[in-house]
């Protein structure tokens, strides 16, 4: 993770059209709960089904730091508990994503009081532990930690001008938050070899292009955040059990081989035949009527 040099990532101010779009009536339409009040971050409803965390800690860049990760996790547990919630977008800013890590929290760290205390650790709550769809929303830069978070996430939908890099090795460490290993998986060793050990960024073009972003929406943040929705929208729409079970078998693949995946993916198959929404969708779809889901 990285926070790059605080002269490279001081702004001036704040985004005010991206706060205006975040604050107008429309938009908050939906919200199935209040918006808990968070300090680093900012919560939203603002399609049927779909929660929205903006990360915000808009003069550094969105730096990560244990703060703000408490509170994302936070969100993403309660929006994972909710019943109306069926899946979960996590974006930034329109110049970043997250920046980096921010080194002011890591540099007095010593070996004995990072390992000790399971340092980071919690960052990966995301991936760990949270069943619904994640869905990344990537503008400017994702650097660092904010790579990290955002390859964390299900898939990822970005500007064709976002910046993507691990450049850790600059500051004489390793990605620490899986950037090394979901990376290398997604693009290969030695693309990954050559951007871990050169600390090189790549563009949301190149993104896209080598199956890090799903996809890559021409114009700016609002766009970009307009497209997300509406996918994250899409999936909401379906079954809440089917989804969380079609995410479980995806994520299976990259843990087991073939022929286990398979099994694992028929046993799970079969066992959807014990929801109320199987029986929903096939009667719906032989009658040719819309599904009315019981996500049960």
């Amino acid at each position: 993770m990285l926070f790059a040099r605080s002269s490279r990532l001081a702004i001036s101010s704040t985004n005010s059209a991206l706060t205006s779009y975040f604050t107008r009536a429309s938009y908050r339409r939906f919200s199935s709960t209040s918006p808990a009040s968070y300090e680093y971050i900012l919560t939203e409803t603002p399609k049927p089904g779909v929660g929205l965390i903006t990360l915000n800690r808009p003069k550094a860049l969105n730096a990560l730091c244990s703060p703000l990760f408490q509170e994302l996790n936070d969100a993403l547990s309660k929006y994972d508990q909710d019943k109306d919630i069926g899946a979960i977008v996590i974006t930034g800013s329109e110049k970043a994503f997250a920046a980096g890590a921010d080194i002011k929290e890591m540099a007095p760290l010593t070996f004995s009081s990072a390992y000790s205390n399971n340092f980071i650790a919690p960052w990966s709550h995301l991936a760990n532990n949270i069943r619904k769809p994640v869905i990344a929303a990537v503008s400017g830069y994702a650097l660092g930690g904010g790579c990290e978070l955002a390859l964390m996430c299900d898939f990822i939908y970005c500007t064709s001008n976002a910046t993507f890099g691990q450049p850790e090795i600059k500051l004489g460490v390793t990605p620490g938050a899986g950037g090394s290993q979901r990376l290398t998986r997604i693009i290969g060793k030695s693309r990954a070899m050559d951007l871990i050990l050169t600390g090189k960024n790549f563009s949301g073009k190149e993104a896209g292009e080598w199956g890090v972003a799903a996809r890559v929406i021409d114009g700016g943040k609002e766009e970009l955040l307009a497209e997300t929705l509406k996918t994250a929208e899409t999936i909401a729409g379906y079954s809440h059990v089917a989804v969380v079970a079609n995410k479980e078998v995806v994520n299976k693949s990259q843990e087991l081989s073939l022929r286990e995946g398979v099994e694992y993916e028929r046993r799970l198959f079969h066992a959807l035949f014990g929801s109320k929404d199987q029986k929903i969708g096939m009667t719906a779809f032989a009658e040719k009527k819309k599904a009315e889901w019981s996500h049960e």
